[in-house]
């Protein structure tokens, strides 16, 4: 059974591994992003086009680092636990 288990512990290991480079790398860059559709969602409101800003705002919020990126970060932390489950699992010796 252990055997079977080695192989998926290394791929959530990489997998976990992979996730938290992109994510590091991509903050920077979402949070830039976020910025410039907050302020179109703003200036669209002010020009009167509500349904537009809103749905700017939206948006702002997914990019935002409370969006999209914390739950990309907590996939990743999912794929580290299992992964540290499973090699946990295999150092158990019975």
């Amino acid at each position: 059974m252990k055997i079977l288990a080695a192989p998926f512990a290394l791929i959530f290991t990489v997998l976990a591994a992979v996730c938290f480079f992109l994510l590091s790398a991509s903050q920077k860059l979402f949070g830039i992003l976020s910025g410039l559709v907050l302020i179109g969602a703003i200036i669209l409101i002010i020009q009167g086009e509500t349904f537009g800003g809103v749905l700017f705002l939206g948006v702002a919020f997914l990019v935002s680092p409370y969006g999209l990126p914390a739950l990309a970060g907590k996939v990743s932390e999912g794929f580290a636990s299992a992964g540290e489950s499973l090699r946990r699992f295999i150092a158990i010796s019975r």
